[in-house]
């Protein structure tokens, strides 16, 4: 059997853990299941109670990362869960939509000690706030520069200002503006993603899916400028998206050694198998089909550890070296 799964068994540790401390959301993305799925959602807070069973597995994790399928300041448990990760010896990192980062929200932000916030942006222009209903790019990007002051006054690094950029068919040409727009603003790191959960058939268009070789290598050519053009301004930008149209052998989610557990505690391999969503369809492949979660364990049944080592999830890492993938990972669009 090959090294890293060895690993991951007989030494449960985790590069991260992405904990999902709400579900809730005071936006309404068209492109989000949390939009789309509005009627069958399970909208709901993760307890301090069970995020306190994460603490034995949070000092063999190097980060957490407190963001799901919700706007994580929303718990009004955040930054005591910032405070509980911290004190455990890992990183702790967050994405916001930015919309509740009020000058005290911001001021707390800086004194939690938190590593890194991401702001979710899906456009340079009036396209965010057409994409991301319920957000405004001005008041983002005047949070961000707020943020910025207030770490200045503070005397603090941190928390690192980081960019979580959603790149839609439709938007595409927005992209190449983001290192200028937000040029001074303090931000250190860009990561770029495309739409690789299609809730819906009217959003299959807006999928970053080149038909063939020439568009993947002038797509990724693309990418290439917008990161030297992001390095000119101080800026660290990557991206995930497969180079090419042969279908991957590991799996970027790092299934291998992170794992996501939602609000109710439920554990999964990634945020995509773990939708608190039921009588759901999706769009694969060009055909819909029924979304099911993938749910391997809960924290308040068994400890991290002893989930992470049951047959039932050992099996689904091993299907990654056998090439015999559940449906859902079969028709991922991010392999």
């Amino acid at each position: 059997m090959p090294w890293p799964f060895l690993t991951s068994i007989c030494l449960p540790r985790w590069d991260w853990l992405q904990v999902e401390v709400t579900s809730f959301c005071n936006a309404s993305c068209v492109y989000c299941p949390h939009s789309v799925y509005q009627g069958h959602w399970a909208s709901r807070h993760m307890s301090l109670a069970t995020f306190a069973q994460l603490l034995q597995s949070l000092g063999r994790t190097r980060l957490v990362h407190l963001q799901g399928w919700g706007e994580p300041l929303l718990n009004p448990d955040f930054f005591n869960m910032v405070a509980m990760a911290k004190q455990a010896g890992c990183q702790v990192g967050t994405t916001t939509n930015g919309m509740l980062l009020d000058f005290e929200n911001l001021v707390r932000l800086v004194g939690s000690g938190i590593d890194f916030v991401a702001f979710s942006l899906a456009g340079t222009d009036e396209k965010n706030d057409v994409f991301r209903r319920g957000t405004s790019l001005k008041r983002v990007l005047e949070n961000i520069q707020t943020l910025r002051r207030v770490k200045e006054k503070m005397g603090a690094s941190g928390p690192e200002i980081h960019i979580a950029y959603l790149v839609l068919r439709s938007g595409m040409a927005d992209l190449a503006r983001l290192p200028k727009v937000i040029q001074g603003f303090g931000v250190k790191q860009v990561v770029i993603s495309t739409l690789d959960f299609v809730p819906q058939r009217e959003l299959e268009g807006e999928t970053v899916k080149p038909d063939n070789t020439q568009e993947y290598e002038d797509f990724i050519a693309h990418l290439k400028e917008i990161a030297e053009m992001g390095r000119s301004y101080g800026l660290n930008v990557h991206h995930q998206l497969k180079e090419g149209s042969e279908r991957r052998l590991i799996c970027p989610e790092n299934v291998q050694r992170a794992l996501f557990v939602g609000a109710d505690g439920s554990v999964s391999p990634c945020a995509f198998a773990n939708l608190p969503v039921s009588q759901a369809i999706y769009v694969a492949k060009g055909a819909e089909r029924p979304y099911l979660r993938l749910i391997l364990g809960n924290l308040h049944e068994l400890p991290l550890s002893a989930i992470w080592r049951q047959k039932a999830y050992a099996n689904f890492r091993r299907s990654f070296f056998t090439g015999k993938l559940i449906s859902l990972c079969q028709s991922c669009l991010k392999m």
